[in-house]
């Protein structure tokens, strides 16, 4: 099964801001134990390769992203750290076109369909669409679905468990992205028991619509 395969089948991608180390075992075994394996980490400090590393290590099952990518050095970084993904809040061609010629998965913010086309010109058919909530969100995905059929989102931005059903059961999503149920706070206070909990209602969402969902 390869990464956007298993990105469907999972259907949500806790997008995470780690600031300290100590927090990262905890925080791949809550994801585990939750039955969500996978997780974005954004490169929104300086702990970010390192939490990759970390995380590949000790949890060889868990799927890893890496996120916040805006520079090719730190492509470089979360590949070499064990990163499978790399997620960019923009199209930006070096960073693209960087990952497309080394068979990196790579999967561009955007949100329009200029860009839209920027990537089918690539090859690509996978974006995350961001942020999606201020961006139109779910009338603006129907909207891509008439003249890109073939093209498939991930929302982030304003995603919620109030909104992310309505998301997912779009033809044209496979997943959301979502830092409400790994929230910064939660991580740095050690609240873990609200992390389970915030994952697990999710999930619970997910499996009462999609019966493929284990």
């Amino acid at each position: 099964m390869d990464v956007i395969q298993k990105l469907n089948k999972l259907k949500l991608i806790p997008v995470a801001v780690i600031e300290e180390q100590k927090t990262v075992i905890p925080l791949g075994s809550v994801l585990i134990e939750s039955g969500l394996p996978i997780i974005e980490v954004t490169y929104r400090t300086e702990k970010a390769s390192k939490s990759i590393a970390l995380l590949k290590k000790e949890f060889p099952e868990l799927l890893l992203g890496a996120g916040t990518i805006l520079k090719i050095e730190q492509v470089k970084a979360a590949v070499k750290a064990g990163s499978q993904f790399i997620v960019t809040p923009g199209f930006n061609p070096t960073i693209v076109d960087y990952c497309i010629a080394r068979n990196i998965n790579i999967i561009p913010g955007l949100n329009n369909p200029s860009l839209i086309e920027w990537g089918l010109e690539r090859g690509l058919a996978l974006f995350k669409f961001f942020p999606a909530v201020l961006s139109g969100g779910i009338k603006m995905l129907k909207a891509f679905f008439g003249p890109y059929p073939t093209v498939r989102f991930i929302p982030t931005g304003g995603i919620n468990d109030k909104n992310m059903m309505d998301f997912l059961k779009l033809k044209n999503v496979i997943a959301c992205g979502g830092s409400w149920i790994v929230k910064k706070n939660l991580i740095s206070s050690g609240n873990y028991d609200e992390i389970k909990a915030l994952i697990k209602k999710a999930l619970l969402l997910i499996k009462e619509e999609f019966s493929n969902i284990e």
